[in-house]
């Protein structure tokens, strides 16, 4: 995917602004020196008409006098009401050359126009362009009256009427995009609140809701938000409620298995082992060949004893209750460090006073802690496990390490994984199991004990 740098809404919304208006600018701008453009040419032509009246005049004159002294053409007199800096007059003959011409002085500007601004204007509207009226008397043309201005003048004319529109520009368009941005900030300040609901919607805080906002568009979004987070909530409630009941299911089922075992299976093997007792005493008296098969059934009885024993603990573990959460899980430890006889070490450490924990906590963190040890021994094939619970004022935390294999696919996708999450999930807690950092897995469990206090959503923005 291509990585597209990312732009804040109010800035790009700005920055559009700023397009839009610059644009119109120069759609202003272009206008007025158009504008300006036909208003000079405009000017010249009006300018040549009266020069070429006045010749006409003059000519009419000399012609009505008779007068046999010619000083056409004359255009002093008619300078002396339309001259301006820069504009130039002449009489150009029929045969194309210019009798009289009339200029006045170009000033020097203050301030010259840039070379960029004067190519482009020259380029595009052509300032030295000349305005010329036909001289004619009595249907004879003698001539034609030609008014041109220096391109120098009217492009510096036209740069010190763009200038002062510049000069707005760079003066109205900052505080145009600093009002825009403001406005922005100011219409989109709820969408924090909104981000800030979703963060704790992420974080499993199914209670938060969004307060009613002034926006139309920004309602329906609130009214979407909290609609969402309320069916949530009852679909979690729900689902917790489903869990909780075959968890108690699975744990009733499995007392009542541990029962049927201890009273069927139990007694059968206290029989048998009663029997190869009998058995040995008999054979002993009257068949002593007999007595090793008889110590082989009694040996394989007193073994299916243990395994029997072992079956019963996980199934029906001390009750917690009686025990405690402590000393059931330094029984769990210490069992297991029994059984591995030193190819898995298991270590256990407390951090709090677990006396005032509810039940229905200590049941379910007791049995996720035997699942994890369980995973820990036998599918990750770990030689170190540690084990350390904290309780806090808020929450309690399970923090177990192991150095085996971590990417095993049967500890990481297996039943027990599922019923540690179902039992976590059931809490409202939250559980990660990953690969640690120094190799091994990590599993963490964080079970709240009460709702903390939060913020109102209003001031978490």
């Amino acid at each position: 995917m291509w990585n597209r740098p990312r732009f804040d809404l109010k800035v790009r919304l700005t920055l559009r602004v700023a397009a839009i208006s610059a644009a119109c600018f120069a759609a202003i701008s272009a206008y007025f020196l158009i504008t300006s453009d036909r208003e000079a040419h405009a000017r010249l032509d009006d300018i040549a008409a009266i020069v070429a009246k006045t010749l006409e005049l003059q000519q009419g004159k000399i012609q009505w006098v008779a007068s046999p002294r010619s000083d056409f053409p004359n255009l002093d007199p008619v300078s002396a009401y339309v001259m301006t800096p820069g504009l130039c007059l002449a009489f150009r003959g029929t045969s194309g050359d210019v009798l009289q011409r009339f200029c006045s002085g170009a000033p020097v500007p203050a301030n010259p126009p840039p070379q960029a601004f004067t190519a482009f204007y020259r380029g595009l509207f052509d300032p030295g362009r000349e305005a010329a009226r036909p001289v004619i008397v009595r249907g004879t043309k003698l001539g034609e009256a030609v008014v041109s201005v220096e391109p120098g003048v009217q492009t510096a004319e036209a740069w010190h009427e763009a200038g002062r529109l510049m000069l707005a520009l760079a003066i109205a368009l900052p505080l145009l995009c600093g009002l825009v941005y403001a406005a922005l900030a100011r219409a989109l300040r709820p969408t924090r609140m909104i981000r800030t609901g979703l963060e704790r919607i992420a974080a499993n805080d199914l209670t938060t809701r969004l307060p009613p906002f002034d926006l139309a568009e920004l309602s329906a979004i609130r009214d979407g938000f909290n609609h969402l987070a309320e069916s949530l909530e009852t679909a979690l409630a729900e689902r917790s409620e489903l869990t909780r009941k075959l968890i108690a299911l699975q744990d009733e089922e499995r007392r009542h298995l541990a029962r049927e075992l201890h009273d069927e299976f139990g007694q059968s093997l206290a029989a048998i082992r009663a029997l190869a007792s009998s058995a040995r005493q008999t054979a002993a008296q009257d068949c002593p060949s007999l007595l090793g098969e008889c110590d082989g059934i009694a040996r394989t009885a007193t073994g299916m004893m243990e395994t029997l024993r072992g079956t019963l603990f996980r199934l029906r573990p001390p009750d917690v209750e009686e025990l405690g959460l402590v000393a059931s899980l330094e029984g769990l430890v210490a069992g297991w460090n029994g059984r591995s006889r030193g190819e898995t070490r298991f270590s256990i450490r407390f951090d709090g006073a677990f006396e005032t924990l509810p039940a229905t906590i200590s049941a379910s963190l007791y049995r996720i802690v035997q699942e994890a040890l369980t995973n820990a021994a036998k599918h990750a094939v770990a030689t170190r496990v540690s084990l350390e619970l904290t309780m806090g004022a808020s929450e309690i935390a399970l923090a177990i390490d192991d150095d085996g294999r971590a990417s095993d696919p049967v500890a990481k996708s297996g039943m027990g994984l599922l019923g540690m999450r179902e039992r976590v999930a059931a809490l409202r807690g939250q559980m990660t199991f990953e690969a640690a950092p120094n190799g091994g897995s990590a599993l963490r469990v964080v079970i709240p004990l009460a709702a903390a206090d939060r913020p109102p959503l209003e001031h978490a923005a």
